[in-house]
């Protein structure tokens, strides 16, 4: 019994030694064929990615900010400046950009897009100043 047990022991030894060792090698293959992992984009990158995912694709983050923690916060405006989206002479509306969220200014969540500026852009201003006529 003794010498059955060494032998299996000696046979796992064996098989678990040549896994490590392909293991390593499909390791070294991969760091020598420049597998990389892949790049997160960068806050600003996803601040457009989400205006234009939300507002669509003739919408542009007009300017933006680096908020606390991954936030970003800024205005984003019409391209073409459409007459529907000018409202009282404001053609740009301010969002708050977290890594899985925005939010804008006239959704139909106020409270919450203001506890969200408060919170991660303390010092930006939601409301952008009307030209004066």
């Amino acid at each position: 019994m003794a010498r059955r047990l060494r032998f299996n022991l000696n046979l796992l030894t064996t098989v678990l030694g040549v896994i490590v060792l392909l293991l390593g090698l499909l390791c070294l293959y991969a760091v020598m064929n420049g597998s990389k992992p892949e790049t997160q984009p960068t806050a600003n990158e996803r601040a457009v990615r989400q205006v234009r995912e939300q507002r669509g694709a003739g919408f542009d983050v007009r300017y933006a900010e680096a908020g606390r923690g991954r936030a970003v916060c800024g205005y984003a405006g019409s391209r073409t400046g459409d007459a529907a989206v000018k409202a009282g002479g404001i053609d740009a509306v301010a969002f708050v950009s977290r890594p899985n969220r925005i939010l804008f200014a006239d959704d139909p969540l106020p409270v919450e897009f203001r506890e969200m500026q408060q919170r991660f852009c303390p010092g930006f201003l939601a409301n952008p100043i009307a030209p004066v006529s």
